[in-house]
């Protein structure tokens, strides 16, 4: 099973996003998916810097692709699309209908957002040229499997199994909003949160993080301890989102627990320090997508301290 870096969903500055994936190369990740997925406002790298990220990762033996932004809003992001499905250099990962038919045809990765929950939507997809599929966040196991068995011939199968899950995009700028700046004059806010905003509730309880026009998980979706199930289902990709601190660490982790050389446990032991957030799972075994799963117990995580990273969900066992 290979290990796949999802896009970078933040607004880190230009110094700090070159230095991290220089030091992807060294990564134990075969796939490093690239681009601007967000927000079109954020050019600290433009598409030119991104093909020569994408050349520096090909070199050091990973496989870039080349990531299509979610929500389009202006002519802008659409000749940026164009560039990108015109591109011969690199894979294409589709995240939105535009995309897909920008292909022509041609082989792409069909991404999270492009709402595959059925056989018929995902045979239409592998008709379009589609080579690999992203399950789609909210998922669970019973409905990747029915999916399994129903896929088209020669369609690989990619799941999220680390981050802060993406959940909705609006035309709306949440963390400009929160700043009382207009969209169109943001000041660029976003880059004050290199793992996003906290929105918490009024009993002050971690609720989302607003990401700019993205609203994402509060807490931090995991599947280590689903490895062995994953690859049962003959899931040829996990994909691992990017965090400010710790990356490295993280899919060191992941890739032992796949090669056999650690436990689940030991490596989730290992990872809850390291995490912006509180761990979930829930989405995974058909629960409320708060709901930290692990063999033996259920932990419940609908509450924790918003005010404390990382912080250790309590079992109900």
């Amino acid at each position: 099973m290979k290990i796949a870096l999802g896009p970078l969903q933040y607004y880190w500055p230009r110094v700090t996003t070159l230095e991290f994936y220089a030091a992807v190369c060294d990564w134990p990740v075969d796939i490093v998916y690239l681009g601007e997925t967000v927000c079109s406002r954020r050019h600290e790298l433009r598409l030119p810097d991104w093909i020569e990220v994408a050349d520096m990762l090909a070199e050091a033996g990973k496989t870039p692709v080349l990531s299509t932004q979610v929500l389009l809003e202006s002519g802008n992001d659409l000749n940026t699309l164009r560039k990108i499905t015109e591109n011969e250099r690199y894979a294409v990962e589709a995240n939105d209908m535009g995309a897909v038919q920008r292909m022509e045809g041609r082989p792409f990765v069909a991404g999270p957002f492009l709402n595959i929950y059925s056989k018929p939507t995902l045979d239409v997809i592998a008709a379009q040229g589609a080579v690999r599929w992203v399950m789609p966040l909210e998922m669970g196991r019973a409905g990747l499997a029915q999916l399994q068995r129903d896929r088209p011939a020669g369609l690989r199968t990619e799941v999220f199994a680390y981050g802060r899950m993406p959940l909705a995009f609006s035309a709306r700028c949440f963390t400009a909003r929160n700043r009382n700046f207009p969209k169109d004059n943001c000041q660029y806010v976003c880059m004050d949160h290199p793992d996003g905003l906290l929105l918490e509730t009024k009993e002050s309880q971690a609720f989302l993080t607003i990401n700019g026009i993205q609203t994402q998980s509060a807490l931090v979706y995991t599947l280590i301890h689903a490895l062995d199930e994953l690859r049962e289902l003959d899931v040829d990709v996990i994909r691992l989102s990017p965090q400010s601190l710790h990356m490295d660490q993280v899919a060191a982790a992941f890739r032992a627990v796949l090669d056999g050389r650690e436990s689940a446990d030991e490596a989730h032991r290992r990872l809850v320090p390291l995490m912006p957030a509180g761990p979930c799972n829930g989405y995974w075994h058909g629960r409320a997508g708060l709901d930290m799963v692990t063999p033996g117990e259920i932990v419940v995580s609908q509450a924790p301290d918003a005010h404390t990273p990382g912080v250790r969900a309590r079992s109900a066992a």
